[in-house]
């Protein structure tokens, strides 16, 4: 079980759920990412960047991927609620995680990164899981083990570090 969000100052123990997305919720997984990519991390981006992330997250091609299930989408959820979101494309990069800003510090992404890191080990037999890291997420993916396999990048507007997780069973 994760701990919940802060209520009046009473931390409240939450049944936090995570399991692949259905086609339904893709709409509401998307927004979360866009909401939470504007209040913390577009502050660190050009507006070529910000374009090219909203580009990214309203794609149509990236949907159709997701419906016939190229690119996988997982989501945590609070009493059946969206608070955290994930997603793989080739597999074994983590190509989106956000979580609900309400529910920041509450163990949901550490969750999510856990949940698919045994979808890539058990389910696809791959043993390294990589992400391009936002500026904002460096520490958090370095305190989970991901390492930096390269400097920090820039294309089409959008940073990130290149990094990796060597999966153990």
């Amino acid at each position: 079980m994760i701990m919940g969000r802060k209520e009046t100052n009473i931390i409240k123990a939450a049944p936090i759920q995570v399991r692949p997305a259905y086609r339904e919720e893709w709409d509401d997984a998307m927004s979360l990412a866009w909401r939470t990519f504007m209040k913390f991390e577009a502050a660190d981006y050009t507006q070529e960047g910000i374009e090219s992330f909203r580009d990214f997250v309203t794609d149509s091609t990236l949907y159709r991927m997701f419906v016939i299930g190229s690119y996988q989408l997982f989501c945590a959820y609070d009493h059946n609620r969206i608070v955290g979101m994930i997603s793989l494309r080739n597999e074994t990069h983590i190509s989106l995680l956000f979580v609900e800003a309400s529910y920041h510090k509450c163990g949901i992404g550490r969750a999510l990164i856990e949940y698919v890191s045994n979808y890539v080990l058990l389910e696809e037999g791959f043993k390294v899981i990589t992400v391009n890291a936002a500026p904002y997420a460096v520490g958090f993916y370095h305190k989970l083990g991901f390492t930096d396999t390269d400097r920090t990048k820039t294309n089409d507007g959008i940073i990130y570090t290149p990094m990796e997780r060597i999966l153990k069973k």
